[in-house]
């Protein structure tokens, strides 16, 4: 009997099992962006070894199924692949959304040397991670000189500001992370707070024509991307380890990131850089040293729907000046510009004395994006900085060790903006953003040079992109912007009157103490930006961009208000209250070509930029530690024009050769003279080698030949010397000679294991140890440049 109910209960729960495994399993494949159904889409259960694809509706489905919760995968070319789980109940339904076009939302890829570009019809360069690894050990400034009409200028051999076709400092914007960079940035002597081991990418948009990020970036804007989040389960990192001779130095970073299939990841980066006195060729730069250290971490959730993000990064800066860059007063800059050599030289050191500077910045940043399928994305970001300026001169008594300036910036930023590009030919973008900044300065026992100030900000842009054809694409932006800047400053009774300020500004004093005067001036700007571009590819290997750009820029509070010494530039700085927005119409034309081993790219423009806001020496001042010179923010028209030429020939499969070459030129059109701080012509030749089977090689040989400047301004002085009894020139304004430098970089990769690889470099910067000085150097005045340095670098990538 028992043996019947075996084979009874063996047919039930055979019976049952045929029941619960005849499920199907069906559904329809969208395009998330814009509805439309996707053909040929692989449905694939791992567990059940079961697959299927769609049809030309979309349409798929998979039969006898049992009940059960399931893992899906689904995925199509151009598509980022998508895993869901599915509980199977009878027969199942549903609808899957993939993205067909994720490579085409947020950059649009070219060809040659470009790389990925973030915009259609603007003049863009790309660098990748290869080369901000390179210059790991090195600033934002040094990396972006690798572009074609990017230069830099100095005040400092750390204190390096790019210049972008002419333009520099509150004329570009810097983004690191989604993030405005408020770091103080008005004058050449505050470098970028950025390290630059944090970035995956760099973006440079010559020109203001990424009114998404801001419409006052007449010069440009830097755009640094945190590398790419992968969904998969995975670890790693990378360590990058340097040493230089020059400044016997190092550099240490070191990053790892976790990421999950399901769309988590957590990010963390350190890096530790420490440099000494640097070394020019005939002697020692004294007090040039460097010490930096940083750390960020990021972490969030991540798919193509929905995420959010949080970031948060700390940088220290300590960074000294050069010792006799220190005037005491007239005489010593006199003296400083007829010595063929600094006035102070003392033995190698790592201290870090006065001058100097020490900065530390704070960056936070919250984020959230969310995508509505046939319509587009919502983004919403909340950032926070707090920059931290000390600035110490050489000071005596009780108050050496107290900073001669003290400034605190704190910023708040809100910002949202909405993408619409379900449409395939066409997508619009708009947003707005509200800030506020809030700058104060302690007392130093000096009088301030910038004083307390709150900033408000309102803006909002509207950007459309149109795509007629496979060769013709047209984009249009518009954008306004709302600043006020309120200040509460004191001016000497003295200078408020020489400056005529009681007949203009009468209204704003507020307190009278005598030989000072209590202001609060309360300036409102309105700013309107506009651009407009086409992007045409007339065959195969010819494409042509022309742009067209409007912007307008508030005096920052650097040229309002500076009053007084500024001790780490040791000179007197004077602002002006009645300076007013500048207004830059931009013009560009590009022109691509590549064809078989050759990539042409020559890029033309010409910026006219109505009162347009400089600096210039206008004579000497006494005060109570000897004469200065002094400089004053100025005004007036000026038209700046160029070119910049990239060029790639590849004469095999291993040699090939690169040109890079940018002319700018500047013009004062009111006095029909030339700008102050134009670059000078530069053409940098590379001639490379390539072999994979020999370890990778990868060998560099550079020469860099920079042309003397001889288009500047007349603005050299006479002053009486006591000691001499006589006049002097002083000449502030000849340029430095022409010079030719030879680089070397060169680097193989050792695989260490199935995930590891090591990868050593060597670099030789100046490789004839060439004495030259650089005219957009601000130390040019005092000592030479840098001499040859030897950086060997190691990165382990894991």
């Amino acid at each position: 009997m028992k043996y019947y109910l075996m084979v009874l209960c063996c047919c039930v729960f055979s019976w049952s099992q045929s029941q619960d495994c005849n499920a199907t399993f069906s559904g329809e494949v969208h395009d998330f962006h814009d509805g439309t159904p996707i053909i040929n889409a692989t449905i694939f259960i791992e567990s059940l070894n079961k697959y299927t694809t769609t049809d030309i509706n979309g349409r798929f489905s998979i039969d006898n199924l049992c009940n059960a919760l399931i893992s899906v995968e689904v995925s199509h070319l151009a598509c980022e692949t998508k895993t869901i789980d599915v509980n199977i109940v009878n027969d199942t339904f549903i609808e899957i959304n993939l993205e067909h076009h994720i490579e085409e939302l947020n950059e649009v890829k070219v060809t040659g040397a470009s790389g990925i570009k973030l915009t259609k019809t603007a003049q863009e360069t790309h660098l990748k991670s290869d080369v901000i690894d390179r210059f790991s050990s090195l600033n934002l400034g040094d990396a972006l000189k690798q572009i074609s009409g990017v230069s830099s200028i100095n005040t400092g051999n750390s204190i390096v500001k790019p210049v972008i076709n002419g333009l520099h400092s509150s004329r570009i914007i810097v983004m690191t992370n989604g993030v405005r960079l408020q770091d103080q940035e008005w004058g050449i002597e505050h470098a970028p707070n950025i390290d630059l081991n944090t970035a995956g990418s760099i973006n440079v948009i010559k020109g203001a024509n990424a009114l998404a990020y801001g419409g006052d970036a007449i010069g440009g804007v830097i755009i640094l991307k945190p590398s790419n989040i992968s969904l998969k389960d995975s670890l790693y990192g990378k360590t990058i380890v340097s040493g230089n001779t020059n400044g016997r130095g190092y550099n240490l970073n070191t990053s790892l990131t976790k990421t999950y299939k399901k769309g988590w990841y957590l990010g963390a980066q350190a890096s530790l850089k420490r440099l000494g006195d640097m070394e020019a060729p005939d002697y020692s730069l004294t007090n040039t040293g460097l010490n930096t250290k940083g750390f960020s971490v990021n972490g969030g959730f991540k798919t193509f729907e929905k995420g959010f993000n949080v970031y948060y990064s700390y940088l220290d800066n300590e960074i000294a000046i050069l010792r006799a860059a220190h005037i005491g007063n007239i005489e010593d800059l006199v003296n400083a510009i007829n010595n063929p050599q600094p006035l102070v030289i003392d033995d190698f050191s790592y201290d870090i004395n006065a001058p100097k500077q020490d900065v530390t910045h704070h960056v936070f940043k919250t984020e959230f994006y969310k995508r509505f399928k046939k319509f587009g994305r919502v983004d919403i970001q909340y950032d926070y900085q707090n920059n931290h300026r000390f600035e110490y001169d050489i000071r005596v008594g009780d108050d050496r060790d107290k900073p001669a300036i003290d400034l605190t910036l704190k910023t708040h930023t809100v910002k949202t903006s909405v993408t619409l590009d379900s449409k395939n030919n066409i997508s619009y973008n708009f947003g707005v953003n509200a800030g506020y900044q809030n700058n104060f300065a302690a007392n130093t026992g000096v009088r301030r040079l910038i004083p307390d100030y709150d900033k408000y900000d309102l803006g909002a842009f509207f950007v459309s992109e149109l795509k007629l054809n496979n060769d013709l694409s047209l984009d249009f932006g518009l954008r306004y912007d709302f600043n006020q800047i309120d200040a509460k400053k004191y001016y000497l009774t003295s200078r408020w009157n020489e400056r005529n300020y009681d007949s203009d500004f009468g209204n704003i004093v507020i307190d009278d103490l005598g030989t000072q005067l209590l202001t609060n001036p309360v300036f409102n700007y309105h700013n309107v930006s506009a651009s407009a571009g086409i992007a045409y590819q007339l065959n195969e290997y010819n494409s042509f961009i022309f742009n067209y750009g409007l912007s307008n820029r508030a005096p920052n509070p650097s040229e309002l208000f500076s009053d007084g010494l500024h001790h780490s530039a040791a000179r007197i700085e004077l602002g002006d209250l009645r300076l007013k927005q500048e207004t830059s119409n931009r013009i560009s034309g590009s022109y691509n070509f590549q064809k078989n081993n050759l990539s042409l790219s020559i890029e033309a423009f010409y910026n006219y930029i109505k009162d347009y806001i400089f600096i210039e020496p206008t004579g000497t001042e006494q005060t109570i530690r000897g004469a200065f010179p002094v400089w004053s923010y100025n005004q007036t028209n000026a038209a700046l024009y160029g070119l910049d030429l990239t060029a790639n020939y590849s004469l095999n499969d291993h040699w090939f050769l690169n040109n890079k070459s940018s002319i700018t030129k500047g013009k004062d059109v009111s006095q029909d003279q030339a700008l102050i701080d134009m670059p000078s012509f530069k053409t940098v030749n590379i001639i490379g080698y390539s072999n994979p089977k020999w370890l990778d090689l990868k060998s560099e040989l550079q020469s860099e030949w920079v042309f003397r400047q001889n288009d500047y301004p007349n603005n050299n002085f006479e002053v009486f010397i006591p000691t001499t009894g006589q006049m002097e020139l002083v000449d502030v304004s000849t340029t430095p000679p022409a010079y030719h430098l030879l680089h070397l970089q060169s680097n193989i990769s050792l695989d260490i294991s199935e995930k590891t690889d090591l990868n050593i470099g060597l670099n030789i910067t100046n490789i004839f140890n060439t004495n030259y000085r650089e005219n957009l150097n601000r130390l040019r005045y005092f000592a030479d440049d840098v001499g040859r340095n030897i950086m060997l670098q190691l990165k382990l990538n894991y």
